[in-house]
């Protein structure tokens, strides 16, 4: 019952339970058949899926109340979703809303485990009560997923695995192309297989899910496949916001591409033929489509949710007269299945399954230690990497003449960074069928500085494509292209335009082996143009020294190559480490630097660099995490610690401070994430003088990081900061005012050496 007029007016579990038992008691058996297409067991499949579902938000709601539970949204209300995946195949991969309970009950039921609802109960309690049993996430969140069920963990953050849901969509039909209709054997799903994703109503304002509404019509538009299934579970309300009425199916209905499909949870037989017809859309012509169902909320947002503040109680009262779980009973009951007595023994029997289960996993093991939470963040096997960048050497000499027109890279040069990086994607183009380069303008075009010029007539429009001007779009498709088994390199144009997206990389990208286990991952190499000193063009936008949102993130690798000898060896361990480790790469180019070729005087060509062939490179094999140094004259005087520009210009001050007599080390870190700790402390140690030259902002900079290595050693030498100004980079001349300059470095450097 719901108390009406006081404090109370919630639905509570106990409410919960009396009104259904209440319900399902008064219901008069009949001997009506069984809609068309909806057999006996799957109904009452549907049917155990819910109930396992409502009774293990029942038992969140217990462990809570003894401090014992971690996670109280729930599903009460939603498990009308139980249809949806009795709709799909058990190999189907899905992304599940934090509300899809049922869904993930009867997707474990289709394994055909001897006891599914106990291995549900198993799988969502250990989540609950954080212990590292958990299948998935291994007690550090609670989430739906599975490998063994094909349940991709997402995390909380509103509609942002949407994007990943349509990468994965459109990598299935790529490798389609790849591996032939057959799948292949590496592929983690059927060359059929239809992806599905839910998400709920107020996720549809959200900036991520118009992105990915946006994009799957898009694609769609284009003529291009994706088996993409959206399902969007309206409860008319989030958190506490109403959805105004219509809204919903009016936004979703207006999407060009999305083939839009309507149904009501409290009509099981009719949503289940609803959702089939979806699906079997969906997988037949290989076009997206997105599913409306109508759900309920019970039980509030979370544990502590007040819904009085913002619910009148006849709200609660018309809900819950449309409760999926009694509909299901509803539908069994009047076509002679079962009785009210048998289902309500059903009820109790599940109920005390997980009860059961709820009390076994209480003394299961909690993640106790920082190492224990960590080990899952971003594994690295070094020697591994190596070795894949040592098997890369023994590429076929015949496909590299085919593959550059005759004329090897190592017997053109000497290169600039831009030519050498042109050159390395090129051959891990070759190396790897599953390898991709993708983003704006980098395909027709070749990229808005010529850096991926010719890649696409090379290796065709299936591996070197142009995506629509999106962000967070290209991002997700990488994401989702990596679950499905490419090795994505997406490129973001400037860095500028990576902020919009940033969660991609954040919350969803380095997350994942995180939150599974390992048992996903999302192997990526993002280009980033980046970094300041253009001449001439751009301002802010195009002139970027931000890079305090990717050094933030655990477990991102950022590397930043300074010159051409650099490039190509940084991008191999990138792409290796990627397919090896299943690691998130930025590789953020200098724009600057792109086409530079002197380095101290005009036509001097000492910026420029040969490209190795590929009997040098596992000798020029670059470890994540490994400095550079240069020696400049005795290098004991003084120590320059920098990256990207900085480079160049301390190799400039430092050979002008030579001629004074001042022998300097510069040491170009080369990894911003994760530092070389190890060969900063070495190169400080050997003169106890260290200028930090840095041109990203004093505040968040990189030089902060690099102070605190020093300090965390317990460095007792004398140290400097040289690091641009704190405000954006303004257009023209006056970016000079605010930038690193080497007058500023030589000053600098004077100024220590006098201490």
């Amino acid at each position: 019952m719901v108390c009406v007029g006081n404090a109370f007016d919630v639905t509570t579990p106990q409410d919960l339970d009396e009104r259904f038992r209440a319900a399902v008691g008064a219901l008069t058996p009949g001997t009506a058949g069984l809609p068309e297409g909806m057999t006996s067991e799957l109904a009452r499949a549907v049917f155990d899926a819910q109930l396992t579902s409502r009774h293990l938000d029942l038992a969140a709601r217990w462990l809570r109340s003894f401090g014992e539970g971690f996670y109280t949204i729930g599903s009460s209300g939603h498990e009308s979703n139980a249809v949806v995946a009795a709709a799909l195949r058990h190999t189907d991969p899905a992304f599940l809303h934090y509300r899809s309970g049922a869904f993930y009950a009867a997707r474990v039921g289709q394994a055909g485990l001897a006891d599914p609802v106990a291995e549900t109960a198993r799988d969502v309690l250990r989540g609950v009560v954080a212990s590292t049993s958990e299948p998935i996430a291994g007690g550090r969140h609670k989430v739906f997923g599975n490998a063994a069920h094909h349940v991709v963990p997402t995390t909380s953050t509103i509609a942002s695995h949407l994007p990943r849901a349509v990468g994965a969509a459109f990598a299935i039909e790529r490798l389609r192309k790849v591996n032939g209709n057959g799948g292949g054997s590496e592929a983690p799903w059927p060359a059929d297989a239809v992806v599905v994703c839910s998400f709920g109503d107020a996720s549809v304002n959200h900036a991520t899910a118009t992105a990915a509404l946006n994009t799957a019509g898009w694609i769609d538009h284009t003529g291009m496949r994706l088996p993409l299934l959206l399902v969007c579970e309206d409860n008319g309300i989030g958190i506490s916001v109403k959805s105004p009425a219509g809204w919903v199916a009016s936004t979703l209905r207006a999407r060009p591409g999305l083939r839009y499909f309507a149904a009501e949870g409290d009509d099981p037989a009719a949503a289940y033929a609803t959702a089939a017809s979806a699906v079997e859309h969906v997988r037949r012509s290989r076009k997206p489509a997105v599913l409306h169902l109508s759900t309920v909320r019970f039980m509030g947002h979370a544990g502590a949710d007040a819904e009085v503040a913002y619910r009148p109680a006849a709200d609660l009262e018309r809900d819950l007269t449309r409760d999926p779980v009694v509909a299901t009973a509803r539908l069994l009951v009047s076509c002679g299945l079962a009785t009210p007595e048998e289902l309500l023994a059903r009820y109790d029997e599940v109920g005390w399954q997980v009860r059961k289960v709820a009390e076994e996993v209480l003394g299961e093991p909690k993640l106790t230690t920082p190492a224990e939470v960590v080990a899952t963040l971003a594994p690295r096997r070094p020697v591994r990497v190596a070795r894949t960048v040592a098997d890369l050497s023994v590429s076929s000499l015949t496909e590299r003449e085919a593959a550059f027109g005759g004329r090897l890279p190592e017997d053109a040069g000497p290169f600039t960074l831009a030519q050498t990086i042109n050159a390395a994607l090129a051959d891990g183009l070759l190396a790897n069928p599953k390898m991709a380069v993708f983003g704006e303008d980098v395909a027709l075009k070749g990229g808005v500085y010529g850096v991926t010029k010719g890649l696409r007539e090379r290796f065709g429009a299936t591996r070197v494509f142009d995506t629509l001007l999106d962000e967070t779009s290209i991002l997700g498709l990488g994401l989702g292209s990596g679950l499905a088994g490419m090795l994505p390199v997406p490129e973001i144009q400037y860095l500028a335009y990576l902020h919009n997206a940033e969660d991609q990389l954040r919350g969803e990208a380095a997350t994942m082996q995180f939150f599974s286990g390992g048992a996903y991952r999302n192997p990526m190499v993002v280009r980033v143009a980046g970094l300041a000193y253009q001449e001439g063009f751009g301002g802010h936008f195009h002139n970027d020294n931000s890079v305090a949102v990717l050094r933030d993130i655990p477990g991102l690798v950022v590397a930043v190559p300074a010159r051409a000898d650099d490039a190509a060896p940084l991008l191999r361990t990138c792409l290796a480490s990627a397919a090896v480790d299943g690691s998130v790469c930025v590789f953020l180019e200098p724009i600057a630097l792109y086409h530079t070729r002197d380095l101290y005087e005009e036509g001097d060509n000492e910026w420029l660099a040969p490209y190795l062939g590929p009997a040098s490179w596992s000798e020029a094999h670059v470890p994540i995490g490994r400095a550079r140094v240069y020696n400049v004259g005795s290098a004991e005087d003084l120590t320059i610690i920098t990256f990207g520009n900085g480079v160049r210009m301390s190799l400039r001050v430092a050979a002008r401070l030579v001629e004074e007599g001042i022998g300097a080390r510069v040491v170009d870190l080369r990894w911003l994430a994760p530092l070389p700790v190890a060969d900063v402390i070495r190169e400080s140690s050997a003169t106890g003088r260290v200028l930090v030259v840095d041109e990203t902002r004093r505040s968040g900079g990189v030089g902060e990081g690099v102070l605190a290595a020093l300090v965390d050693a317990g460095y007792v030498g004398s140290v400097s900061r040289i690091a641009s100004v704190d405000s954006f980079v303004p257009l023209g001349p006056a970016a000079r005012e605010v930038l690193v300059a080497e007058d500023a470095i030589t000053q600098g450097a004077r100024a220590l050496l006098a201490r």
